[in-house]
């Protein structure tokens, strides 16, 4: 019987995990390891970190899910990767710590196969100063971080009820940050719930990005079609900050985080300085990189890992100019080229570029949107990688492939939580990475890029939510609920 590993239980491990399962039942042992005792569905994070959902309506824990599946579950941190055993250990092995009982023994738990995909590292300490732990700003990358910062928001909006006028600022806390999208989703809630409580006018609402135009998240911008016209996500981006009169700092790289200001330079080499009583800011994500080690206990990771720390997949890595990008550098099955028996999948893949075009400040530093890789994308990754792998098992030959030059993507992204007065850009790209080759014109296929706001938008986010809660917790039929 093969025994297949997944480090990692976010949406890409969590789903590869489950449909492993599904696919090969008795045919293979599954273990999950994962630092968390629960899985946590992030893109609801922004409403927890505006007090519209709790802790537990974004969180489920994972013991029961994969016991009722039949998945060992570890609650551990990967540390070490033995790809080729050692000479005690002929079978491949990975090395973890308990975190459950905070131990600091290693652990040995053997593979057959090995999927990476535990997530980002959140970064907070490439800005000085940026983060909840230690630092000024607060964030909603986890439900505990979007509690404190539902608690400092709410604390600031009492004191406008008092007559005091505050400066908010959300966005992103470095150069490099990925995620635009959730600091998107965050100011426009923050918008929402000033208006709510009727503080609106007292508060100086910033949004401060990496991003060289509005509308670029990550992916170099969109053509959208709009309600039957064409228009650039730039144009749909701009007219909702108008409209909700959110100031925008564009081009900007946070270098410093103060108790009461940041410290910030912009594309053409300036620096500023903000004040805020209240600071959302995202950190820059680096990869949860393993030592590694060959049988001799050589170490070779940095020939399976980037410099920033994620794996090294079925990718051209060769360094070239925006002009000679291609969408065939983008992996197809995420495998590792030493290996191919371990595969990486979401946030954990090395992407070998980026997609929004690459900037620098004349003082050489880089302000530019790292690649996305969650939500949608992860979770297709999950079930397909799963299914190779069961392929590999059943002595099939079929791979599927996966490519983000090939995969589309949806994004609902609220702007304010209500069911009658919220609304919700959803946003429709085909596919994430530009294929001039297909679509010459754009990169991307005009008849399945578009977008549209309103309160069905908000409507459909909310619905999500409680499908895939649903599918996370593998209920009844949770296969047939797409990516």
């Amino acid at each position: 019987m093969k025994k297949i590993l997944v480090l990692g239980a976010g949406i890409s491990g969590h789903t590869a995990a489950m449909f492993l399962k599904r696919y090969l039942g008795n045919k293979a042992t599954v273990t999950v390891i994962s630092p968390a005792a629960n899985y946590n569905w992030i893109p609801s994070n922004i409403w927890v970190g505006v007090g519209k959902m709790a802790e537990e309506d974004v969180k489920v824990p994972l013991a029961p899910i994969y016991q009722k599946m039949d998945i060992h579950f570890i609650q551990g941190k990967a540390v070490e990767l033995w790809p080729e055993g050692n000479e005690s250990n002929s079978k491949p092995f990975v090395k973890y710590l308990r975190t459950d009982i905070n131990s600091e023994e290693k652990i040995a738990e053997d593979y057959d196969y090995l999927i990476h995909a535990t997530g980002p590292k959140l970064n907070f300490e490439a800005t000085p100063g940026l983060g909840p732990h230690g630092g000024h700003s607060v964030s909603v990358c986890t439900p505990d971080h979007a509690i404190e910062a539902s608690r400092q928001l709410h604390a600031a909006i009492q004191e406008m009820k008092n007559g005091k006028r505050k400066t908010l600022l959300v966005g992103t806390g470095h150069g490099t940050c990925t995620c635009e999208g959730a600091a998107f989703e965050y100011v426009f809630n923050v918008d929402f719930e000033l208006r709510e409580h009727g503080v609106r006018h007292m508060a100086d609402l910033y949004y401060i990005t990496n991003e060289a135009a509005l509308g670029d998240f990550g992916v170099n911008g969109m053509h959208l079609k709009v309600g039957g016209y064409v228009t650039s996500s730039k144009i749909f981006a701009e007219s909702l900050y108008l409209e909700r009169e959110v100031k925008y700092i564009l081009g900007a790289h946070v270098s410093k985080v103060e108790k009461d200001h940041i410290e910030y330079e912009t594309l053409d080499g300036n620096q500023h300085k903000l004040n805020f009583d209240f600071a959302m800011l995202l950190p820059p994500f680096k990869g949860n990189q393993l030592n590694s080690f060959a049988k001799n206990g050589e170490e070779i990771t940095s020939k399976l890992f980037s410099p920033a720390g994620f794996m090294k997949v079925d990718a051209d890595y060769e360094p070239k100019s925006v002009d000679d990008w291609s969408h065939e550098d983008w992996p197809k099955h995420y495998t590792c080229p030493l290996y191919k028996n371990i595969f990486a999948i979401g946030i954990a893949f090395a992407p070998p570029h980026q997609i929004s075009v690459p900037r620098k400040s004349p003082n050489g530093t880089l302000i530019t949107p790292a690649p996305p890789r969650t939500g949608m994308p992860s979770a297709t990754m999950g079930r397909v990688v799963a299914k190779n792998i069961a392929n590999q098992i059943n002595g099939i030959s079929e791979q599927k492939t996966c490519s983000m030059a090939e995969l589309g993507a949806a994004c609902v992204a609220s702007a304010g939580s209500s069911f009658f007065k919220g609304t919700a850009a959803t946003i429709v790209m085909s596919p994430i990475v530009p294929n001039f080759s297909h679509f010459p014109r754009t990169g991307r296929d005009d008849n399945e890029t578009y977008g549209e706001i309103g309160l069905a938008g908000h409507w459909l986010k909310r619905i999500l939510h409680t499908v895939f809660i649903y599918k996370a917790k593998a209920n009844p039929f949770w296969w047939i609920i797409p990516e």
